[in-house]
């Protein structure tokens, strides 16, 4: 019983952040320094999701070797990105260098 009341709870608590915004709509308004810090939260949250499975892949420490295929591939999708600017290009690329890695150079 105490394991469904948790769940329900922070079911309750999850939907009545979300649904705030769609309530309040217009009438909630953050000031200048708000908006731009929330700007940046889909970069971070992103960065905080891929830069862990890059540099580890398997969990453990650090894997900075070029038999890392996560790495090479993030590497390259770096220099591609420089130089474009063009996402589809970029992820056509690194993911062309990852699965050639990983089936050719790493096996």
């Amino acid at each position: 019983m105490n394991d469904f009341l948790l769940i329900m709870g922070m079911a309750v608590i999850t939907y009545a952040i979300r649904s705030a915004v769609f309530v309040f709509g217009e009438r909630l308004s953050f000031p200048p320094l708000v908006r731009t810090a929330l700007s940046f939260v889909p970069v971070t949250v992103l960065t905080a999701i891929i830069v862990p499975m890059t540099i580890a892949p398997h969990g453990g420490g650090a894997e900075l070797t070029w038999r890392n295929s996560q790495l090479v591939a993030a590497i390259v999708a770096l220099g591609v990105c420089a130089l474009t600017r063009k996402p589809l290009l970029t992820i056509a690329i690194s993911l062309a260098v990852f699965f050639f890695w990983q089936l050719v150079v790493v096996a």
